[in-house]
């Protein structure tokens, strides 16, 4: 999955506040997100990120 800092993810399962989307704030062997709605700050590997991403919804450049 391509993703960059700063764009906006949807994950296949909903977060326990009720939110799919979350923004990616850092891209490295670990993924940093934070969830829009509640603001929690989750990392994970990058390689179990990829499989939870359901589609990139908006994307850094096309934010502009």
């Amino acid at each position: 999955m391509k993703y960059q800092i700063g764009d906006t993810v949807i994950t296949k399962k909903n977060h326990v506040c009720g939110s799919d989307q979350w923004q990616v704030l850092r891209v490295g062997a670990e993924v940093k997100v934070k969830c829009i709605k509640c603001g929690r700050e989750v990392m994970m590997m990058k390689t179990d990120f990829d499989k939870r991403v359901k589609s990139v919804l908006m994307t850094k450049s096309t934010a502009l």
